[in-house]
């Protein structure tokens, strides 16, 4: 019996025997590398006297505890509120970006580009320095104005994204062009939207962290303050690994419920397959069997 070559695809090729043990050898050398990292790094924080009792004996202390969960739900709040004005204001620059006049398009298009040129940090500072806001309005107002520019050119790219004939088949049924956005071109977008728009979500919630830099009293400057105001040899490296693996954790919970999102909507009646029963005989007209020729 004669071995069958591998199958190709659109896409690449299939790789044989030799190309997969290749692969496994791949995976092993850079696991060991990662394992041989994550070893010198313990090495040298074991070395350096970070899991000593004394760095970790703050987190014992109940005032600890709640400046850092306080700072949790500042970190939490100023998330929700950048991400659904960030949301609104993606919505309307899209909006006007594909809108049919000119002069609408134009503005909204000088608006995206400038916002999402200056930098974040920059925009913080002028509002909560230049314009006297107070630090929670200053950051939110700066996350909103970056990530609501860069949301409005992933709806803008989604909505283009969706076929030509979807959009022609619709005015051809005589629907206008909010009838049109509303039912047919924005139900398809939000699919291929959705990874990028959690994306951007993500790099909001990382970027509340500069609160801190204008006195705002998010999960980052509680941190800070623990690591700096107390005197037990600045534990400034058990601060930073108990807060890490927070934000971490809530970013990949960002990302899961995309997933579970995307999965849903995969599942959703409105996106599966109809089934079509086989075609069986039966008449054709109401009356009785199918018309026949007439007899001479």
């Amino acid at each position: 019996m004669t071995a069958t070559a591998p199958e190709s695809t659109a896409l690449y090729d299939v790789p044989g025997p030799r190309t997969r043990q290749r692969h496994r050898l791949y995976a092993a050398v850079s696991t060991a590398l990662i394992l041989a990292l994550v070893g010198w790094i313990l090495y040298l924080l074991f070395g350096t006297d970070q899991f000593t009792y004394t760095k970790w004996m703050p987190f014992e202390y109940k005032g600890i505890q709640e400046l850092l969960l306080r700072g949790l739900g500042n970190t939490l709040k100023a998330f929700a509120m950048a991400a659904v004005l960030s949301l609104a204001l993606g919505t309307v620059l899209a909006t006007g970006r594909l809108s049919d006049h000119r002069p609408v398009r134009w503005v909204s298009t000088l608006v995206v580009e400038f916002f999402r040129a200056m930098p974040v940090l920059v925009m913080i500072f002028f509002i909560f320095v230049a314009l006297k806001v107070q630090p929670l309005p200053a950051l939110v107002a700066g996350l909103t104005l970056y990530n609501g520019s860069v949301l409005a050119e992933v709806f803008r790219s989604g909505v283009n994204s969706v076929e030509r004939g979807q959009r022609e088949a619709a005015f051809a049924l005589g629907m206008r062009k909010t009838q049109v956005m509303t039912y047919v071109l924005v139900p398809q977008a939000v699919r291929a939207m959705l990874p990028a728009i959690i994306s951007q979500l993500v790099v909001a919630l990382k970027d509340t962290s500069l609160g801190y830099l204008i006195t705002y009293e998010e999960f980052l400057h509680a941190g800070k303050l623990i690591a700096s105001n107390l005197d037990y040899d600045l534990p400034f490296i058990p601060v930073v690994m108990v807060i890490s693996p927070i934000y971490i954790g809530m970013c990949m919970l960002l990302s899961w419920f995309a997933q579970w999102v995307s999965r849903r909507e995969q599942r959703s009646p409105k996106t599966e397959a109809v089934h079509v029963a086989p075609a069986e005989p039966g008449t054709l007209l109401p009356g009785g069997g199918p018309p026949t020729a007439p007899r001479l």
